[in-house]
């Protein structure tokens, strides 16, 4: 989906001197492949920690690009490593 916006819309967004309204904040993220929380800095609620929700976003916004397939291959890798890391692990 193509998006446009002028060189002095995003030069008074980018500097904080405007911003813009929720169907425009919307058009930008679909372009951007992220979410409008994301945009805004909200994180997934109920995480005290900064740095895991935002890898948490990262990871998020990364699997809207990836196909299914994609995102399949994904999730089982990462369900590997939690399997992984569960099993016990012997002492050297």
């Amino acid at each position: 989906m193509a998006f446009w916006l002028d060189g002095r819309r995003y030069r008074h967004y980018s500097s904080g001197r405007r911003e813009p309204d929720l169907a425009t904040l919307v058009r930008i993220a679909e372009a951007l492949g992220t979410t409008p929380n994301w945009l805004l800095g909200v994180t997934a609620s109920g995480l005290t920690d900064p740095e895991l929700a935002e890898l948490i976003a990262r990871f998020s916004n990364a699997s809207n690009g990836m196909t299914k397939q994609e995102l399949e291959m994904c999730v089982i890798q990462a369900e590997a490593v939690v399997a992984a890391n569960r099993k016990p692990r012997p002492e050297n």
